[in-house]
C-alpha cells in the first residue's frame, strides 16, 4: 500500500500519520416519511463525528426518508422531499471535513432505486444503487424499488448537481492512496457472492453498508457472524449501519445494531435496543488489511479470475483533509499482543497451543520409531514447558513417563532454586532424572583454549558463556546417542527472534524444538494455565508456580549467592513483554519500526508500561539483533507453528538472507521522537 505519510501529519503522535483512519456509523432516531427532521439527525451525527476526528460516516438505509415507509415510497410528494433534503444536507455539511454515506429512494428514468449518497463537503460524489432486492418473508422491497444493476445511465442529476451513478463505484481518498470505499446496501450482503467481494479484489479497503435489517430473536447474533465473515473473506474493514429507533414497528422491530470490522476482528459495536442517536466509532488499519493482502496471495489470484467483473469497476476520487495534532488511537491495543486479554479465551489459546506441540512431538517419535526422549532441566520457564509436553507426548503415545531422560545440568552461574525447582520437577512428572555438573569438563576446555577464567581470573566473557551453554547440549546429545533417543530442545520464539541463544553445539539446536514458535511471554501463560489445569498433581501444581515466578536468566554469569539467578536477560536484551510486542508487529504484519513504536506507545503508556524513550531503545536493540542473528534462524531444528503471530522457520513463515543489513529499519526508527 503507497504510504500516506507524504500527505499526512508528520506528528508521530497522530494516528493517521500511521495508516490508521477514524471511521463512524452513525445510528440517527428517524421519522417515517419526514425528511426534514431526518436531515436535522443526520447534520448532528456528522458534526459529532468531524469532531471525533472521524473522516468517514457510513448512515443507515433509506435513514432520509425512513426505511420503514412502504408503499410511501411511490408518493411523489416523499421522493421530492427526500431530493431536497438531501440538497439541504449537503449545503449544511458543506464546512464538516467528513465524508459520509446517506441513504435516500432516487428516481431514474420512471424507476425507483434503493440508494446510497456519497457526500463529502458538499458534494455529492456518487450515488450507489442496491442490487439485491429481499421479497421474501417480511420484506417487499421488490414491490417498491428497482435492482440497481437495471439501470443502464452512468450519472444521475440530483439534489442540484450530477454525479456517478451505479454498483460498480469506488472511492479513492486522494490524501490516503490506501482509503478506498465502496458501498453496498443490506441484503447485498447476505447474498452468496456480495458486490463487496467483487469490490474488494478491485481495490476496496474499506466496505460500508447502509442496512435496516429489523430484528428478531438471535438475528444480531448470525447478522454478527455474516459481516465478521466478510470483512475476513475481503481482507478488508466493514463499517455496517443499522436502522434503530423511530423506523415503524407496525410489524417490526429495529436494534440499531451497528458495527465496525477488521479482517475479522470487531472493533466497535453499538448498544442494541437504544433510544438515542447513536456514533460508533473505530480506528482502522489500513496497513494491516495491505500487509494481509500482500502476503495472502490467493486474493491476488482471485483478482486474475474475476478480471471481467473488475474491469467495470469506477473510481471517483475524493479529499478530507487529516486531523491535525496529537491524535492517539482510540481503539485497545493489547500490551501482550500474543496472550488474549480474555480469561476464558487465553485459557482455550494455552490448550490449543500444548495440544499443538504434544501432538508435534507424538507425531515424531511415532515417525521415527524412537521411544525416548532427553531434555536438559533448568528449572526456568521453557524446559518446564518442553518437559512438560514431554510427559503429555509419553501419555498419548502410551509410553511410559520414565522413557523421559531429564538432567539438570548446573554450571558456575546456577542457582539453588533453579537447582531445586528442576529437582521437583522431575520428580513429580514421573521422569528419569539425573544430575551432571558440568563444571569439570567446562574447565577442562577453558583450560585447553587458555581462558583467563582458568587461571583464576574473574573474566565472564561470551566464551566463557558459551563453553557452559555448549558443554549442556554436547552431554545432552551423546546421552541421546548412548540410550536412542530424541533431544528435545527447549528455546523459545523469543530466544530465536533476539538471537538469545547459543548456536549450533548449544541451545539453538535439538532434535525436535518444540517451543521454537511460542514466545516467551505465551510460555509463562501455558505454565500457569496447566498448574490450574489439574492436569498434574497439586505438587506439581505449586513447583510450576514457583518456576513462573523465577527471574528469566540463562545461568551462565555467577554473581552474588541470592535466592534468585543473578544473571537476568531482560537487563540485557530488554523486557521480553515489549520485545514481543516488537516482534509480533514486525513478523506478523511487516510495520515499519516507527508505526511499531507508535502502536507500542499506545499500549504500553501509562501505568506500569514503558515511556517512548524506553521504547525507543529497545526496539533499536531489537532491530540490531534479530538481523545480526537471522544465520541462527537458518539453521532451525524442527518444530511445529503453533500461531498467526508466525514462527521464524526457514521452512515456515520466515525466509531472510542471514548478510541482510538493518540500515533501513533503522532509518525508519530515527523518526521515532526520543520522548513522548
Amino acid at each position: 500500500m503507497p504510504s500516506a505519510r507524504s500527505a499526512a501529519p508528520q506528528d508521530f503522535f497522530n494516528l493517521y500519520r500511521h495508516d490508521f483512519v477514524r471511521v463512524a456509523a452513525a445510528t440517527p432516531t428517524v421519522r417515517v416519511a419526514e425528511p426534514e427532521f431526518n436531515v436535522d439527525g443526520t447534520v448532528e451525527l456528522m458534526r459529532k463525528a468531524e469532531r471525533a476526528k472521524a473522516i468517514l460516516a457510513v448512515f443507515p438505509e433509506l435513514g432520509l426518508s425512513a426505511y420503514s415507509c412502504e408503499d410511501l415510497f411511490h408518493q411523489k410528494a416523499l421522493i421530492d422531499e427526500a431530493e431536497a433534503a438531501l440538497s439541504r444536507l449537503l449545503a449544511r455539511t458543506r464546512d464538516l471535513r467528513l465524508a459520509a454515506f446517506v441513504g435516500l429512494p432516487v428516481q431514474v428514468e420512471g424507476l425507483l432505486y434503493n440508494c446510497a449518497a456519497f457526500i463529502c463537503r458538499g458534494e455529492l460524489l456518487g450515488v450507489v444503487s442496491k442490487q439485491y432486492l429481499p421479497n421474501y418473508r417480511e420484506f417487499y422491497e421488490l414491490r417498491q424499488f428497482t435492482p440497481g444493476d437495471a439501470c443502464t445511465r452512468g450519472e444521475v442529476a440530483l439534489a442540484g448537481q450530477t454525479a456517478p451513478f451505479g454498483t460498480n463505484l469506488l472511492f479513492r481518498h486522494r490524501e490516503q492512496p490506501g482509503l478506498v470505499v465502496f458501498a453496498e446496501i443490506c441484503e447485498d450482503l447476505w447474498v452468496p457472492a456480495p458486490p463487496s467481494s467483487f469490490a474488494a479484489l478491485a481495490g476496496a479497503t474499506v466496505i460500508a453498508n447502509l442496512s435496516a435489517s429489523n430484528v428478531v430473536v438471535g438475528k444480531h447474533e448470525y447478522r454478527r457472524a455474516l459481516v465478521a465473515n466478510q470483512s475476513a473473506r475481503c481482507l478488508s474493514a466493514y463499517v455496517y449501519g443499522a436502522a434503530g429507533a423511530g423506523e415503524s414497528t407496525t410489524d417490526l422491530a429495529w436494534d440499531g445494531h451497528a458495527m465496525i470490522w477488521e479482517n475479522g476482528t470487531l472493533l466497535a459495536e453499538s448498544r442494541r435496543f437504544h433510544d438515542a442517536p447513536q456514533l460508533t466509532l473505530a480506528d482502522v488499519d489500513l496497513g494491516r488489511l495491505a500487509a494481509d493482502r500482500m502476503r495472502q496471495n490467493s486474493f491476488g489470484q482471485s483478482l486474475r479470475r474475476h478480471a471481467a467483473e473488475m474491469s467495470r469497476f469506477r473510481s471517483i476520487a475524493f479529499s478530507v483533509p487529516f486531523p491535525k495534532g496529537r491524535l492517539p488511537l482510540a481503539r485497545t491495543i493489547a500490551r501482550l499482543p500474543f496472550v488474549p486479554d480474555d480469561p476464558a479465551t487465553r485459557d482455550a489459546r494455552c490448550e490449543e497451543v500444548y495440544q499443538i506441540q504434544v501432538q508435534g512431538l507424538a507425531m515424531r517419535m511415532r515417525a521415527t520409531g524412537i521411544e525416548k526422549l532427553v531434555i536438559g532441566v533448568s528449572g526456568g520457564l521453557d524446559s518446564t514447558q518442553a518437559l512438560l509436553v514431554c510427559a503429555k507426548a509419553m501419555d498419548r503415545l502410551g509410553l511410559p513417563r520414565k522413557n523421559i531422560l531429564a538432567y539438570t545440568l548446573p554450571g558456575f552461574a546456577t542457582a539453588e532454586r533453579t537447582k531445586r525447582q528442576a529437582w521437583e520437577l522431575m520428580r513429580t512428572v514421573g521422569a528419569s532424572a539425573e544430575e551432571i555438573d558440568i563444571r569439570p569438563s567446562c574447565m577442562q576446555m577453558l583450560r585447553d583454549l587458555k581462558h583467563p577464567y582458568a587461571r583464576g581470573r574473574r573474566v565472564f566473557d561470551v566464551t566463557f558463556e558459551n563453553v557452559q551453554a555448549g558443554e549442556r547440549t554436547s552431554h545432552l546429545f551423546r546421552l541421546a546417542n548412548m540410550h536412542a533417543a530424541l533431544v528435545v530442545g527447549t528455546s523459545d520464539l523469543s530466544e530465536l527472534a533476539l538471537g538469545w541463544c547459543t548456536y549450533g553445539v548449544g541451545d539453538q539446536m535439538s532434535h525436535y524444538a518444540v517451543n521454537a514458535s511460542v514466545p516467551k511471554t505465551l510460555v509463562a501463560h501455558l505454565i500457569g494455565w496447566i498448574a490450574r489445569s489439574g492436569q498434574f498433581d497439586a505438587s506439581t501444581a505449586r513447583t510450576l508456580e514457583r518456576i513462573v515466578q523465577t527471574r528469566i536468566s540463562p545461568e551462565l554469569v555467577p554473581g552474588r549467592r541470592s535466592d534468585q539467578p543473578a544473571q537476568a536477560s531482560e537487563s540485557a536484551i530488554g523486557p521480553y513483554a515489549l520485545q514481543d510486542f516488537h516482534l509480533y508487529y514486525l513478523l506478523r504484519f511487516g510495520y515499519s519500526p516507527s508505526k511499531v513504536a507508535f502502536l507500542a506507545w499506545n499500549a504500553w503508556r501509562g501505568a506500569g508500561g514503558y515511556g517512548l524513550a524506553e521504547i525507543r531503545k529497545w526496539l533499536r536493540v531489537f532491530l540490531q539483533r534479530f538481523f545480526w542473528n537471522q544465520f541462527k534462524r537458518s539453521a532451525l531444528p524442527n518444530g511445529p507453528k503453533v500461531g498467526s503471530g508466525g514462527s521464524l522457520s526457514p521452512r515456515g513463515d520466515w525466509r531472510a538472507p542471514s548478510d541482510a543489513s538493518a540500515a533501513a529499519w533503522l532509518a525508519d526508527l530515527e523518526r521515532v521522537p526520543r520522548r513522548g
